[in-house]
């Protein structure tokens, strides 16, 4: 067997794998449907009001006085905005950064049929879960009405998409600096305390920099029968059987080449 056709039959089954898997390729886009990120070097606009706290409506840029982590979730998600909230909780309680002194968390519901109450309830359940004292002052969140949210999601390069009575989106948290410019976005739910601390430490001095660690949870949709996230089954087969099969084929292109190199006994 030679091994042109095999890598031709390879190149071949790569290609048409997403329609195997019953997945499409992603379509070209300059702005994805959901997405987090691309607003880098990128000021927050001083046109932004949320509610906050004590149910006031706030200027946002106002706020901002300190290098400040912003991350987006809606109070009633199922899916990945607990643990996101989770992790935020855990990297805060084990930096050597302190909370409300060298930075400020700001946790802004995109969902603007929630209300504050919900956020205030998150703060309550968090606050007793983090060893900082000064985490009542140094982690608030925030709603909106659909005009303000609209402003703060697209100025800091959050896109989600409605499903039903829920949405899809991704998780991540912003790190903006003392003048309210984007310098920073870190990807997923778990954050390590040294990169959590030079994304501070790079906001307070206004510099900016990509993050190498691009992984959003894209393994994961949402099941809207069963109101709940869960695990992508067609996406994660096809790549163990793409996987697998590509090892078939490179054993049965090898074959025969060892077999030409054994000597012949008599």
């Amino acid at each position: 067997m030679k091994i042109k056709p095999l890598l031709s039959f390879a190149l071949f089954f790569l290609f048409i794998s997403p329609s195997i898997f019953g997945q499409t390729p992603p379509v070209s886009s300059n702005e994805p449907e959901v997405n987090l990120g691309g607003r880098l070097d990128k000021y927050i606009p001083d046109s932004i009001f949320l509610t906050d706290e004590h149910f006031q409506k706030i200027n946002l840029k106002s706020l901002i006085t300190k290098p400040t982590i912003i991350s987006f979730v809606y109070y009633r998600c199922p899916g990945i905005c607990s643990p996101l909230m989770d992790g935020m909780s855990e990297v805060m309680n084990k930096s050597d950064m302190v909370l409300g002194k060298d930075y400020q968390t700001f946790t802004i519901s995109f969902s603007p049929s929630e209300t504050i109450d919900l956020g205030l309830k998150k703060k309550i359940n968090y606050l007793h879960e983090m060893k900082n004292p000064n985490a009542q002052e140094g982690w608030h969140f925030f709603c909106g009405d659909s005009a303000n949210l609209a402003r703060v999601t697209n100025a800091l390069g959050f896109r989600y998409k409605k499903s039903g009575n829920d949405y899809i989106h991704a998780a991540g948290i912003i790190m903006v600096s003392p003048e309210g410019k984007i310098t920073r976005y870190l990807y997923g739910t778990s954050f390590l305390p040294f990169e959590l601390k030079m994304a501070v430490i790079e906001a307070s001095k206004g510099q900016s920099g990509p993050t190498i660690n691009k992984v959003l949870q894209y393994c994961y949709s949402y099941d809207p029968h069963g109101q709940q996230y869960v695990l992508n089954i067609t996406t994660i087969s096809g790549i163990i059987i793409l996987f697998f099969a590509l090892i078939f084929l490179f054993i049965l292109g090898i074959r025969p080449l060892f077999k030409k190199k054994l000597p012949k006994t008599a």
